[in-house]
């Protein structure tokens, strides 16, 4: 629920235009925004499951300004801080960039709201915020281009991957997926899938192996998936941008890769990666192979168990390890 929302509006002072489409940058699913007029608002949320979710309640919503029929100026935005302090940072900057009027910043203290309150004071003049549910609101006055520091330059690499604030792992390879990809067996089959493949690095490893003919890469976060595009520059690669608990393969697979998320927010979620097993088992032929590395302390081995007839941990350390599942097993019922 929204409470510092409807507080900045109703009793903080912040005056929303009476005209104009308004931005909501970020909003995760299940949040609160009633005290908005649901008419004038687009949601701009590149995460899958949340996109969806503002979706079915009646939201019109894009993944982000760059998917925008053509450039718009917005008569007001709220910006919902995301973790990612890269990433917050950009989101403020281009709410700033392309609104006229108020610009409303919302977070949690775990998020860094106070940070950015600090920072954003050195550039531009904002209101006092208020607080709440151990958060904060403040807004300012957008449209003045105050934020242009806080733009990352395009088409910066790392590692020789092309990454982007807030993805997983934008700093550079993760190191789990690179353990997963020095184990995997030079035979995958013909029909592969790569599970939250992220900006793609796993995916660029899996085609330099033989008889690969199809890859399909599955993510659910509209920007990792854009560096991927670029970073896995193959004919033989499809994108798809879905949740992968939930994507229909358009052919059985062979293969299936993945190095699953574990945590929502700042909450760790084993059932998230329990989904993607359950997922990987669906659509994979009889035959089929899973390949995957997960945080050594997750509760994976039971539930692989269940849906495959053979597991093996192949490799590991005290942090990782890399479990091959083969032939699955339909799931009952």
């Amino acid at each position: 629920m929204s409470l510092r929302l409807s507080l900045a509006l109703d009793a903080g002072g912040c005056a929303m235009p009476e005209e104009g489409r308004i931005a909501v940058f970020a909003p995760r699913a299940g949040l609160d925004l009633s005290a908005l007029p649901k008419e004038r608002v687009l949601i701009l949320q590149p995460l899958r499951p949340d996109y969806e979710s503002f979706e079915a309640a009646g939201f019109a919503c894009l993944p982000g300004l760059a998917d925008l029929p053509e450039p718009e100026r917005f008569a007001a935005a709220v910006v919902f801080l995301p973790r990612a302090k890269a990433e917050a940072r950009l989101l403020v900057a281009q709410a700033e960039t392309v609104t006229t009027g108020p610009v409303l910043v919302d977070g949690a203290k775990t998020d860094g709201i106070d940070s950015v309150l600090k920072n954003l004071r050195k550039h531009t003049e904002t209101s006092s915020p208020v607080s709440k549910a151990h958060g904060k609101i403040f807004w300012f006055q957008g449209g003045n281009n105050a934020l242009t520091d806080w733009i990352p330059e395009p088409g910066g690499k790392v590692d020789g991957f092309v990454t982007a604030p807030g993805v997983f792992s934008a700093d550079g390879i993760d190191p789990a997926s690179a353990l997963l990809a020095g184990c995997l067996p030079q035979k995958l089959g013909r029909r592969v899938a790569d599970l939250g493949a992220g900006w793609g690095y796993l995916s660029a490893q899996l085609l330099k192996h033989a008889g690969v003919e199809h890859l399909h890469l599955v993510e659910a976060d509209h920007v990792a998936l854009g560096c991927a595009r670029q970073n896995v520059a193959d004919a033989r690669a499809a994108f798809h941008w879905a949740d992968a608990r939930k994507w229909q393969a358009p052919e059985q697979i062979n293969t299936v890769v993945m190095n699953p998320p574990f945590h929502s927010a700042r909450k760790s979620e084993p059932e998230l990666g329990q989904a993607f097993i359950s997922a990987a088992a669906n659509m994979l032929v009889a035959s089929g192979h899973l390949w995957m590395v997960a945080n050594r302390h997750l509760p994976y081995e039971t539930l692989l168990g269940e849906r495959f007839a053979v597991v093996d941990e192949v490799a590991g350390d005290n942090r990782f390890k890399v479990l091959h599942a083969q032939r699955p097993r339909r799931a009952k019922g």
